[in-house]
């Protein structure tokens, strides 16, 4: 599953990100729960906030990681935070951005996680954000 081998590069991509990422080829923006959740998450369910191709592959082209006790969270989706040189924000116009709970930390969605999803987001774009209000459709 594409989201499972985002996970898996996230260790290395904190150390391997390039610290001159342009301006232009970020997405910035603040998570969020909506108050009436927060009896349905645990402060250490993981938090997958990630972008992918408006059109196309659902691979994602940048992720970051927190947790739920983070919340809100401010996220920076940049070069940086790219799975693969190659498929990046980069060359992008337009993508969908998702916030997902995990209870179990697994990067494989599970039917009836929590989650936002936002399409079309500009890349380029600040102060996008993020509410999670619901289970993922």
């Amino acid at each position: 599953d594409a989201i499972a081998q985002a996970e898996a590069k996230l260790g290395t991509q904190a150390s391997a990100g390039s610290g001159a990422a342009s301006a232009a080829v970020r997405i910035t923006g603040r998570v969020v729960l909506a108050p009436g959740l927060t009896s349905q998450v645990a402060p250490g369910d993981t938090v997958f906030i990630y972008a992918t191709a408006a059109q196309g592959s659902r691979m994602p082209l940048a992720i970051v990681r927190t947790t739920v006790s983070q919340l809100p969270f401010n996220f920076v989706l940049d070069e940086s935070t790219a799975m693969n040189p190659q498929a990046s924000l980069k060359g992008q116009t337009q993508v969908t951005l998702r916030a997902r709970i995990s209870s179990t930390g697994n990067a494989m969605s599970q039917p009836g996680e929590l989650g936002v999803m936002k399409t079309p987001v500009n890349v380029g774009a600040t102060g996008v954000e993020l509410k999670i209000d619901g289970p993922l459709p």
